[in-house]
């Protein structure tokens, strides 16, 4: 069918974000069809593997937020760009999460802004948020929850345990100018219910790994970047198998794996081991390092405790004597907050000390908690 000239969707979306739709790989012309998708790589496999986790991201998800989430899903497919901007509205949030290491490639969980709106109001406990970097870094701290679950799930699974991942990078964007993978890719499709009544959506895409987190998962080795081994002698030779003549060098010529010869009758199984790493070390700071530290060690910050809180009406205030007693909103025996230029720190119990009052730290709030309190500052 020849086109009548007609501007797609996304072309349109392209253009009225500023970008130059003939630069963007996979916008096809209106009148085209999409170009047909094939699966390389187990689709059941990565289905049962995700399906797995949900529960486990969920309560992550509850965590965060502070209400009930609910994960449902993923439904599993083969896509590529053409298929897939359909199925998305005109504003999404594209957070890319790449696997570094164990099965290097593309990692991408995509929201619509109507979502990413919901979660980042959640967390910052505020309505009507502005979609701007701080929510973006809430979102991103969310995602990066969600893949350490993942990435602990699939080091189980699959025994690779140098699967990393690149800490997740979060922006709202049109659709059209979305960074996704080269040709086709996978797509797993969840239903979120964040308990607000909404219908929310999450995707998340595996780009030209895969195959080979589909193989890991059941029970392949994915085969090595460049083919070969150590020797670089390995590799099919056309004899109906794999001649698998490498010669591991590094044992003292130890297990030489001659597996697969040509006739389909496997040598016996692969000789996996784990690898062994070191332990973690504090590192040591150079000379330039430590001197820059040593010009704000004088530097005089004002740290509180606080009791607790309360709100009162001005005809309240204006009322008080000697003797009024003022209701906080913390419990007798819970914990105080520490607070350094006003913003929490860490929780403590209350001591006497020779007849001073001190505090004693019992916790130490973690990143993620400061940002969750900064709508309560």
């Amino acid at each position: 069918m020849m086109s009548d000239g007609a501007l797609s969707q996304d072309e349109i979306d392209a253009l009225l974000s500023g970008v130059d739709s003939s630069s963007m790989a996979g916008l096809a012309p209106a009148a085209t069809m999409a170009a047909p998708v094939s699966a390389n790589f187990d689709m059941g496999a990565l289905e049962r593997f995700y399906s797995g986790t949900t529960n486990a991201l969920s309560g992550n998800l509850t965590a965060l937020i502070g209400s009930s989430v609910t994960l449902v899903g993923p439904k599993v497919s083969a896509s590529n760009r053409d298929n897939f901007l359909g199925q998305l509205p005109a504003m999404v949030t594209v957070i890319t999460a790449n696997y570094t290491s164990g099965f290097p490639g593309e990692h991408i969980f995509i929201l619509p802004e109507e979502t990413s709106r919901a979660i980042a109001g959640l967390m910052n406990h505020e309505e009507n948020i502005q979609l701007d970097d701080m929510a973006m870094s809430v979102i991103g701290e969310a995602v990066s929850q969600m893949v350490g679950t993942q990435i602990t799930a699939l080091t189980d699974k699959t025994g690779n345990k140098s699967i990393a991942a690149a800490s997740p990078a979060a922006a709202n964007v049109p659709k059209a100018t979305a960074a996704l993978p080269a040709g086709d890719f996978a797509v797993m499709s969840y239903n979120i219910d964040l308990g607000d009544g909404q219908s929310h959506q999450m995707w998340e895409i595996l780009g030209s790994n895969a195959g080979d987190i589909s193989a890991g998962l059941n029970g392949r080795a994915a085969a090595p970047a460049g083919g070969g081994n150590a020797m670089g002698m390995g590799g099919n030779m056309g004899m109906g198998g794999n001649m698998g003549m490498g010669m591991n060098m590094g044992g003292g010529m130890q297990g030489m794996n001659m597996g697969g010869m040509g006739m389909g009758m496997p040598m016996g199984p692969t000789n996996v081991q784990a690898v062994q790493f070191p332990n973690l070390a504090q590192p040591r700071l150079g000379p330039h390092e430590a001197g820059n530290i040593g010009l704000i060690m004088d530097v005089s910050m004002e740290m509180t405790v606080e009791l607790g809180r309360t709100r009162k009406l001005i005809k309240e205030i204006l009322g008080m004597g000697e003797g009024t007693i003022i209701e906080l909103d913390k419990l007798a025996g819970e914990p105080v907050d520490i607070l350094v230029n006003h913003k929490l720190i860490a929780k403590g119990e209350v001591v006497v000390i020779d007849e001073n009052f001190g505090v004693r730290v019992t916790e130490i709030v973690s990143p993620m908690e400061r940002i969750n309190d900064m709508g309560y500052n």
